[in-house]
Formats: structure tokens, sequence, C-alpha cells
């Protein structure tokens, strides 16, 4: 499966605005993970059965750059060890991972980085980070289902999620659970 989970403020965004190195989220925009940074029981348990089951993640190049030029995952990646597929135009120059066994940067689009991860990910799931990855999956009907974490805020700005979607998308809700900072909801694409 391939599996869509972002945090979003009540009006869409999934950052705050002005994203920068420093502030990833942007401004304002850390609220939106403060489910994972002051978890309830019930937050708890639901990160820890979002966690079985990954086999690799699909992530843009804006994220891992973002992540990666203050060595914010060290020598494994969003994901722990498990690998992960980069979207970009432009791989960066060999010798310039920190960590090469773990990112590979795929240049011929999203079918193929689906199809690597796909492969890579087994019988597991492969997770798709950030909201442009996720958008362009939504697009061309490679994505098996969203997960939305969404925060009790009004950012009025930032990076929205719901962009860029290629027409008009189907979805069922599977889940629905409010916790105190979050209400965790998903959702199967229907094709």
């Amino acid at each position: 499966m391939v599996i869509a989970g972002i945090s979003m403020s009540l009006d869409g965004f999934v950052t705050g605005p002005n994203v920068t190195r420093e502030r990833q989220l942007g401004d304002g925009g850390d609220v939106l993970h403060q489910w994972l940074t002051e978890p309830d029981p019930g937050d708890v348990e639901l990160l820890a059965a979002m966690g079985t089951g990954l086999g690799s993640i699909l992530m843009g190049r804006r994220s891992y750059d973002l992540a990666e030029g203050d060595g914010g995952w060290g020598d494994g990646g969003p994901g722990g060890p498990a690998p992960c597929f980069v979207l970009t135009h432009n791989a960066p120059a060999p010798g310039t991972v920190r960590a090469p066994s773990v990112f590979t940067f795929v240049t011929d689009g999203i079918h193929s980085a689906v199809e690597r991860a796909r492969a890579a990910a087994g019988d597991r799931t492969v997770g798709v980070h950030g909201a442009s990855a996720a958008q362009q999956c939504l697009a061309a009907g490679l994505l098996d289902e969203i997960q939305i974490h969404l925060a009790p805020v009004l950012l009025g700005g930032g990076t929205r999620l719901f962009e860029h979607l290629g027409g008009r998308h189907r979805l069922e809700r599977t889940q629905a659970v409010g916790t105190t900072h979050a209400t965790h909801l998903r959702f199967k694409v229907i094709r």
C-alpha cells in the first residue's frame, strides 16, 4: 500500500508560512505536531500502529533538503533505516549525500519513484512524506490511503496539502479518532 500521512491545520496547511531550514514547519507550524511532541494515550497508540509495516519512504526533494541540510536524520532517514526515495529533477553530486545507503534520488518521475519504493518495501507499506509527493501520487492515481492528523488551528498561510491534484478524487473515511491535540482521520482512495 502507498499511504500519505501528514499533520494539517483545519484550513488545509501542512506548514505555516516562511519555511526555512531552521523552522521547517514555518511560522506557527509547530502546533501541527503537538500531538507528537505532547501525545496523549490515544496518540501513542495510533503512532505505534502507524510505525508497524513501514517498508520504504517516498519524499520530495524540498523535504530532503530542509532536514538533511542540518543533518536532521543523522545516518538514517525519516523512517529510521527504511530506504527513502527522493523525487527530484536533479540528483545531488556523488559523495554529497550523508546516508547514500538510505537515500535514492529518482529523476524519472512519480511512477518510477513509486515503483522503486514498492519494490523496496516488498509486502510492507510505502509511506509518502510531504505535500508535494502526496499531491503527485494522488494526481497520478498511485495513492491508496490518506491519513490526516488534523490540528485544531487555523494557520492562515503556508504549504497547502490539497493543491495540484489533477481533478476530482473520491475518498472513503475508514477511521476518525479524536485526541487532545488532533483528530486523526484515515481515508481510502476510491479508484
